[in-house]
């Protein structure tokens, strides 16, 4: 009988305690990304090869530790370039810093990009969708998950002249 009421109030406890931990962690909003330049990499016969420059922003009450980002690029619907990076650091508390990421993208890409164009008449396109996914890895919280849209307007030629 003893150990039954010992075993129930350490039960009721550890619950206590464990709701208070989750209410005192709250939630963490999600980084703001955005992408600020954009260098050659060297790169091998059927690739190219970029170093993407991230400016990563946290508007959170606590700084985002991560080991590891990871990157894909979309443009019209299709897979274009993807990367990944071993990098660690710490994103201040609203706070932000820009993080390198090595990207690649494979001739094969590029021609399914080109077959996507191709398929549109040039009167009905007004600018190309894109899409920007990836995640900062580790920490406390796990991954740090970002995504970004929008869409890239070509120059117009008509009005240049």
């Amino acid at each position: 009988m003893l150990l039954r009421l010992i075993a129930r109030t350490a039960l009721h406890a550890g619950l206590v305690l464990g709701l208070s931990a989750c209410s005192v962690l709250g939630v963490r909003d999600d980084v703001y990304v955005d992408l600020v330049g954009l260098e050659p990499l060297p790169s091998h016969d059927m690739e190219a090869r970029f170093a993407v420059k991230l400016r990563v922003q946290n508007p959170n009450e606590s700084a985002i530790r991560y080991n590891g980002i990871a990157l894909e690029l979309r443009m019209n619907n299709r897979p274009l370039a993807a990367g990944v990076s071993d990098e660690s650091g710490e994103i201040p508390r609203y706070g932000e810093k820009v993080i390198s990421v090595p990207i690649t993208i494979s001739a094969f890409s590029v021609l399914r990009q080109a077959w996507g164009v191709a398929q549109h008449t040039p009167s009905s396109r007004t600018g190309v969708p894109y899409e920007l996914n990836g995640k900062l890895g580790g920490g406390l919280w796990g991954a740090a998950r970002f995504t970004d849209s929008g869409e890239l307007t070509l120059p117009d030629d008509t009005q240049a002249q």
